[in-house]
């Protein structure tokens, strides 16, 4: 756990990003938002902002002694530290930065039972886990699209219920968890599920600036912290703390401010106009909305409020498949507020004159064309934050500063608000996130193009996924065995048969069963795994032919479809000339995989060999990175050689090395026409693996299941 110091960097000093600045102060103000998911690139300062923020939040007030946080005005009645008393000792600490690592398990997360006291004493031994530590104050999760997914279920249940549910045979615990949530993720290495997506209340896009001026402050800033940490925050101390008073001052003000019919029906407009499933855009639009009116002193929402609550909000409830790219098209959203107003022109709630209109600034000149606290050097600013728009949040250090539009963090990078906010056109055509945003052709399946299901031979121990048979922490059980530290799930009835021949010995006549820690057994479960799936392709002249490489392209991206529906790592190798080239590193962003096929060039000869041997050490590296993922290499190729020297030799001496990996293959035969060498079949003898013929590995129907083809291992 990592609680913040008084060394944190200033939020007050992070240059630009302006958006992303905006949705942690609004879920700051009002947490019921369900907070913020920050998508960007590497160095984009997304962890510096968000570790800055705690220290912004107002002080917690809790039960001296109590683990869970209570408030001493309103105590959690179910508290497992309680009940507490009326008149109980109260302390004052400040606000939590709570930090959630990638690696942690179920039961550091939620909290742990123990296990042998429930059931051999009848008493409830909690240890509280990160989500009672986040209780009032901040969870940050930083790389959450690598977090587990039934992990981040647990995150975003506690976030939207207030509180945790800790449940073990039968025996059960419950205490308060409100928290701000706070996600962040490098899109590159892999994407959310639209379903885990759609909790989360707001989302941002980050992105370096290209501005040399900019840059050159973000260094400056940088170098003066690692100097002087308390120097350089004691500098900006004055500016935090206006930010800290204008948040507490919204979250009071908040209960009063009103939402007329009018922004009701706006809401209602722009989310029915973007087709985003479901109630929750609707809901977290208008809280949003709600918390920017209360943030910038007004008591009721108006169309600018509505406006910047559903640029936040509907983003990321817009994407429906791993090839969707997230943003959201301002001309459509100005549209459909605008047909809102057009309907109702006369209604009385529309902001007017006297409506707290756009142009209003709050009560501390904090208004988006307002002028907000001074910065160090004394100059306020007017962007809507604290701090001003001239140097983000602060008067510039050097003259002639550039403005925070297009600003920074203090690592090195930026985003600004428009960077991203128009979002991709409703094309083909979409953004690669390992291409810094650049504008990238995205392949897309044929509608109704459905894969074979392809799973890896045995039993694995790998992450949990929805492809392969593996020993999970979750799914059927099939037997109990002694657990080797901390008991898991338990196996009560092997517990019990355990401890049934002791009890004479020990003393039992009547009475509860008498456990010792040996008498425990956990349950040996049996679910799915996720798998390393690794496309090795023949991009030569043999699969030159338009059409053909058509149909190997509508293949593979149904393969890459199904891999992110089951919780696959993909990586592509392709080979063409005279080489073979590593397309793309393992990863979990099919919408990356699918941009790097759509630029995959054909022609040249075939230099099988080298595919073979680029694929045996991108696998050689895996094995050290992630050791329990199981990896499934389909090679997609007609099995011809033509490069070098003794090409088909080679090939033989280059699968041998590829079978060596003990990695399961599938040979993908692309070879057409009446007239076949059956090379593809020689290949996957070499490899010993299955062969199957291109077009069988999809189906045009959505609601049949072909038969799933287990790969055998390779000697």
């Amino acid at each position: 756990m990592t609680t913040t110091a008084t060394t944190t960097y200033p939020f007050s000093a992070v240059l630009g990003m302006d958006d992303m600045r905006l949705a942690l102060l609004l879920n700051a103000v009002s947490p019921a938002i369900g907070g913020v998911l920050v998508r960007g690139e590497k160095g984009t300062a997304k962890s510096t902002a968000v570790r800055a923020l705690a220290a912004l939040l107002p002080p917690v007030r809790r039960v001296a002694g109590c683990r869970f946080g209570c408030d001493p005005d309103e105590p959690d009645p179910a508290c497992p530290d309680g009940p507490h008393p009326a008149d109980a000792d109260a302390e004052t600490r400040p606000a939590r930065l709570v930090e959630l690592p990638v690696g942690a398990a179920e039961d550091r997360v939620v909290g742990a039972l123990d296990l042998e006291k429930a059931i051999g004493e009848g008493v409830r031994a909690f240890e509280p886990g990160l989500l009672a530590a986040a209780h009032r104050g901040v969870l940050y999760v930083d790389e959450v699209n690598l977090l587990h997914d039934h992990l981040v279920d647990l995150l975003l249940d506690a976030a939207a219920m207030g509180r945790s549910h800790v449940e073990r045979e039968g025996v059960s615990v419950s205490h308060a968890a409100r928290f701000l949530l706070v996600g962040t993720m490098n899109p590159e290495e892999g994407e959310l599920r639209p379903q885990l997506l759609d909790r989360f209340g707001l989302t941002v896009e980050v992105n370096a600036s290209r501005d040399p001026e900019i840059r050159v402050e973000v260094v400056r800033r940088r170098l003066a912290a690692d100097a002087d940490p308390v120097g350089f925050a004691a500098r900006w101390a004055d500016a935090d703390a206006q930010i800290a008073a204008q948040v507490a001052a919204a979250r009071h003000r908040l209960p009063g401010v009103r939402l007329p019919d009018a922004a009701l029906r706006q809401i209602a407009e722009v989310c029915a106009a973007f087709d985003v499933d479901g109630m929750r855009a609707d809901i977290v639009t208008a809280r949003t909305a709600l918390a920017h009116a209360a943030w910038h002193g007004r008591d009721r929402v108006t169309i600018d409020d509505v406006r910047v609550a559903a640029r936040l909000a509907l983003p990321h409830r817009r994407r429906r498949d791993p090839f969707d790219t997230p943003g959201l098209d301002e001309k459509r959203l100005d549209e459909a507020l605008q047909r809102a107003q057009d309907a109702h022109p006369d209604d009385p709630d529309d902001s007017g004159p006297d409506g707290g209109g756009p142009n209003d600034s709050g009560p501390d000149g904090g208004g988006p064309q307002g002028g907000g606290p001074a910065g160090p050097d004394g100059a306020a600013g007017g962007s809507g934050f604290p701090g001003g728009d001239d140097a983000a949040q602060g008067a510039p250090e050097p003259t002639g500063a550039p403005s925070a539009r297009d600003g920074a963090g203090p690592d090195g990078r930026t985003d600004g608000p428009d960077a991203r906010r128009g979002g991709a056109p409703e094309s083909t055509a979409g953004t690669d996130p390992a291409r810094g945003g650049e504008s990238q052709p995205v392949a897309v399946p044929r509608g109704g193009l459905k894969a074979r299901v392809l799973t890896a031979p045995g039993l694995g121990d790998g992450v949990p996924g929805r492809r392969s048979r593996a020993r999970t922490g979750r799914g059927r059980t099939t037997g109990a065995r002694v657990p080797a530290g901390r008991v898991g799930a338990l196996h009560l009835p092997a517990t019990i048969r355990a401890a049934a021949p002791h009890q004479a010995a020990r003393g039992r006549l009547t009475g509860p069963l008498l456990l010792r820690r040996d008498d425990l057994r956990e349950a040996v479960r049996e679910g799915r795994e996720g798998n390393l799936v690794l496309f090795v392709v023949d991009a030569s002249g043999s699969m030159g032919a338009r059409q053909r490489m058509v149909t190997v392209k509508d293949a593979v991206l149904a393969l890459l479809t199904d891999a992110y529906q089951r919780r696959d790592k993909v990586a592509v190798v392709a080979f063409r000339g005279a080489g073979a080239r590593t397309l793309l590193p393992a990863t979990s962003s099919v919408l990356a995989a699918s941009t790097r096929l759509a630029e995959l060039p054909t022609g040249g000869r075939t230099p099988l060999a080298e595919g073979l041997l680029a694929a045996a050490d991108l696998l050689r590296v895996e094995r050290l990175r992630d050791p329990k993922r199981r990896p499934l290499v389909l090679v997609v190729t007609d099995g011809r050689a033509t490069a070098g020297t003794r090409p088909l030799d080679r090939a033989a001496a280059a699968a041998a090395v590829l079978a060596a990996t003990g990695a399961a293959c599938v040979v993908v035969d692309c070879e057409t026409g009446p007239v076949r060498l059956n090379l593809a079949a020689r290949l996957a003898t070499q490899l010993n693996a299955p062969k199957t013929p291109l077009e069988s590995l999809t189906h045009p129907h959505p609601h049949s299941h072909p038969r799933d083809l287990a790969v055998p291992v390779a000697a």
